[in-house]
């Protein structure tokens, strides 16, 4: 059987959190559609995963900050490969930004 889903359907008009839909997953892989409305990462934390995150903006525009200093300026189709442990704040999100994130676990 073969499944679809539309990343654009279904979004509410605003939300005073982020919405994270988990779209699949197995041992490997995390596939999740996350929906912002203006939300970033406290100024004081820092993301340290334990996978690989591969983002791609759907619609909207994100900023990506790593804790070196560098920034990453995302718009519509824009994708980024975050590696493990690579330290990152999300810093800035547009009114409505849909992302696509793939979560890679390491292998065993």
């Amino acid at each position: 059987m073969t499944e679809t889903f539309n990343l654009l359907s279904n979004i509410p008009l605003s939300s005073n959190q982020e919405i994270f839909e988990t779209i699949t997953q197995n041992n490997n892989i995390k596939i999740e559609r996350i929906i912002s409305y203006g939300q970033t990462t406290a100024k004081d934390y820092w993301y340290n995963q334990e996978e690989d995150e591969f983002v791609v903006i759907i619609k909207g525009n994100a900023k990506i900050t790593y804790k070196d200093g560098e920034i990453f300026d995302l718009k519509e189709g824009d994708s980024l490969y975050i590696k493990a442990h690579q330290k990152h704040q999300v810093t800035y999100t547009s009114n409505p930004t849909i992302w696509l994130a793939i979560f890679i676990s390491p292998s065993s």
